[in-house]
Formats: C-alpha cells, structure tokens, sequence
C-alpha cells in the first residue's frame, strides 16, 4: 500500500511540474554560415513569418544588431521593419531578449495568440545600447506577433523601426492537468491515507 501511495504522489508531483521543464533556446548561430537571410520555417520546430538572421558585428557594427548580440554572432530580425510572426501548433513563450536596430525608445508590441485570439498583449521599450531581457511567460499559444514602432534614430549607417532579438526562449507545450483535477488526486491520495488508517486499527 505504502508504494501504491509513493506511487500516486509521485505522479503528482511530475504533473505538477511538467510544464516548467525542458524549456529551447535557439542562438541563430546554427542557421547558416551566410552573413544574412530568412529564418526558415521549421527552425526549432516553429514557423518564421518575416523574420531573418544576421551577424550584427559583420552587417552592422554599433548598431542594435551588433550591440544586441548575447550568445555567438548572429540575432533575428524582423525583416523590413514589418510585423513579424512566430507560430506552431501550441508552446509556451518564455522570453527573449530584444535591442533597437537603430532607434532608440523602440517599441515592441507583443502578442500571444491562441486560435487567433489575443490572450496575451505587452508592449515593451527598448535602445540599441544594450539587450533587455523580456520576461514572457506566454503560456499556451500557437502564434506570437511582433510589431515594433516609434523611438528616436540615433545610430548612423541605417534607419528604421527594426528590432534585433537573440536567446529565444520556448517550451512545447507538455499536457499539464488542471488545478481541479491535481485536487481530486490529492483527495484521493487522502482518503486512500484514511482507508489504510483504519483497516490497520480493525486488525489491532
């Protein structure tokens, strides 16, 4: 009885935390060796619409592509400063960090879809100084929609409302059961506690 317990415990633990592991970082520095181009569909199991890669040192030196750079040579970009999308069939967005290509007080628009509805919406600012990290925590979704505008250009050799982004951060989406059913469990594990309580005092 003691290992059935350990047992069903156990299970709900590894439901409880399923959806918090195993989480992809994809670099854009295993793409190609080419200097630019479009991201793929298929890169890291995820459609790209719109969105490229480059070497920012190479491309643009002192630009956000360069200076947006968090791990190896290369970041994305959305190309044309257009609106750019993400999709899949259901994931979780985590987060990714994003710089301005040129402006400074660039702002990015993004959002998580589900079926075409918004369930997730947040503009954040960012420069061309430095990486910010976004903390996305988009749970769910089977699209992002990226659409950049606004802040101030500053930096020589380009203009537009572009955006540079590394360290993209996902999980595909693991069936996770919902907080009543993880209570039933629970219950259950209780009464099963309680049953074995009181067959061990009839047999004293």
């Amino acid at each position: 009885m003691k290992k059935f317990l350990i047992f069903l415990c156990g299970l709900v633990m590894i439901f409880g935390f399923a959806g918090a592991t195993g989480a992809t970082v994809l670099t854009f520095d295993d793409i190609s060796a080419a200097q630019t181009g479009t991201i793929a569909d298929g890169y890291g199991g995820l459609d790209w619409d719109n969105m490229g890669y480059l070497n920012g040192s190479s491309h643009a030196p002192g630009s956000g592509y360069d200076n947006g750079t968090v791990s190896g040579d290369y970041v994305a970009a959305n190309l044309w400063a257009s609106v750019a999308t993400v999709s899949d069939s259901l994931f979780d967005f985590n987060g990714a960090f994003f710089t301005g290509a040129w402006n400074d007080g660039l702002n990015i628009n993004i959002q998580g879809l589900n079926n075409g509805s918004a369930i997730f919406n947040t503009t954040i600012q960012v420069d061309h100084y430095g990486p910010t990290w976004f903390e996305a925590n988009f749970v769910g979704i089977d699209q992002l929609v990226f659409n950049s505008y606004g802040g101030t250009h500053v930096v020589t050799g380009g203009a537009g409302e572009h955006f540079a982004m590394d360290n993209f951060t996902f999980n595909e989406t693991a069936p996770v059961p919902e907080p009543s059913t993880i209570l039933l469990m629970g219950a259950g594990l209780l009464g099963l506690v309680g049953y074995n309580r009181k067959r061990s005092n009839k047999k004293c």
